[in-house]
């Protein structure tokens, strides 16, 4: 038995004992996630000094979620022989040097190399920080545990806009970029010497478990509907500042303080599709979910003005609904058991499509002249995964 799991068992019950060591890994998921969204922010500034089209800025996230899907499908190979531990050790650390690394790239291709490096460094921490926050923690306080690790993405959305502006007004992107990465390698430091927990082996991969799932309908249609889930959020969270300045006209500070705020209602949602999920089920909740989640980001291309703001607001209220009814039906796929491995599936493959070819996608609608078709073929993407979700073979 690991230690961690002896702990648990030994009566550690208070959760509060917890909440410092928990806290130290929702911190550093919070500068994890914060590294792959940070460019966001950053890409009127990028585009100007680089000199790079629309299209080239928004294939820089398909260079990070390459590097993410990569090493999230294979971590489970470096936790079987670093342990946990030392894999989020190697996360944080890696993840600082390709910010370095970023920061002092020369042009657009060395830029590229760090991108990929950094989501590969990426990657490697959400599994191995998963399994130590529920080893640590008494199976009664899991619920507890992982919403306070949850925070980190959530956070990281609002503090991104927030914090890149911040520091805009100071220095300049690589300049911010070398602040992050300084601030991640003292995190992993501070976890090797200070961090609780991870203590204990991972598990590699089955690969028959993967040919089980991949025969059934209903993992090829939540794999489609989780990609175009995070299409409509990270999606279009990624090139909505871009999208704000270069085709609507507003003050990078301004369109970036409005992302940044935009998300801050957001936290209480995921609450409501629970309940949601709750009375009239995952196929129903997920239907409605995806149509009202298509037309708003359809309206996010038509709409101007005050309007426009406002939808910028209610887009994402939305878009993060799609997540609690869409987990619950893919923890039904399958044998009992292979939840874990329906996820670790299903995850990268929708960051790499939702996180990467779609801001690409966007990026390339703008240099025809209009991001707002971008956003339109991304609702409209959205909407057909309505059609898709009915055919579900879900339990509720």
């Amino acid at each position: 038995m690991n230690t961690d799991a002896l702990q648990t068992s030994q009566g550690a019950d208070r959760f509060r004992d917890f909440i410092g060591p928990v806290g130290f890994l929702t911190s550093i998921f919070f500068i994890n996630f914060l590294s792959r969204i940070i460019l966001a922010p950053f890409l009127p500034t990028i585009e100007k000094d680089l000199g790079i089209s629309h299209a080239a800025a928004g294939s820089l996230f398909l260079f990070i979620s390459s590097g993410y899907f990569v090493t999230l499908l294979a971590s489970g190979f470096f936790s079987a022989r670093l342990r946990h531990r030392r894999t989020i050790v190697l996360s944080a650390a890696c993840l600082g040097a390709a910010h370095l690394f970023s920061a002092f790239s020369q042009n657009l291709w060395q830029l590229r190399i760090g991108l990929v490096c950094m989501g590969m460094a990426a990657g490697l921490y959400l599994p191995s920080g998963l399994a130590t926050v529920t080893a640590l923690v008494n199976p009664r306080h899991w619920g507890k545990a992982m919403a306070i690790h949850e925070l980190a993405p959530n956070i990281g959305f609002v503090a991104a806009p927030l914090v890149a502006e911040v520091m805009l007004g100071w220095v300049s992107w690589r300049h911010s970029l070398l602040i992050l990465g300084g601030l991640t390698l003292l995190a992993a430091l501070a976890f090797l010497r200070f961090g609780k927990g991870g203590d204990f082996a991972g598990k590699a991969p089955s690969f028959g478990a993967f040919k089980i799932l991949c025969g059934l309908p209903s993992f090829w249609i939540m794999m489609v509907l989780f990609m175009l889930g995070i299409s409509s959020t990270m999606g279009i969270y990624t090139m909505l500042p871009l999208y704000l300045v270069a085709e609507q006209g507003m003050a990078r500070s301004h369109a970036n303080e409005i992302v940044g705020l935009s998300r801050v209602l957001c936290f209480g949602m995921a609450f409501f599709a629970g309940w949601a999920n709750d009375r009239i089920g995952t196929k129903r909740t997920l239907m409605v979910v995806l149509i009202l989640s298509g037309s708003t980001t359809i309206l996010l291309g038509v709409l101007h003005g005050f309007w426009l703001t406002s939808m910028i607001f209610v887009q994402p209220l939305i878009a993060v609904c799609f997540f609690p009814p869409a987990f619950a039906v893919l923890s039904t796929i399958g044998p009992a058991g292979m939840s874990n491995v329906a996820v670790s599936l299903t995850i990268p493959a929708a960051f790499l499509m939702g996180g990467g070819v779609m801001p690409l996608l966007i990026g390339m609608m703008g240099d025809r002249g209009s991001f707002a078709a971008g956003m339109i073929m991304v609702g409209g993407m959205v909407l057909v995964g309505a059609l898709l979700a009915a055919c579900l073979d879900a339990k509720r």
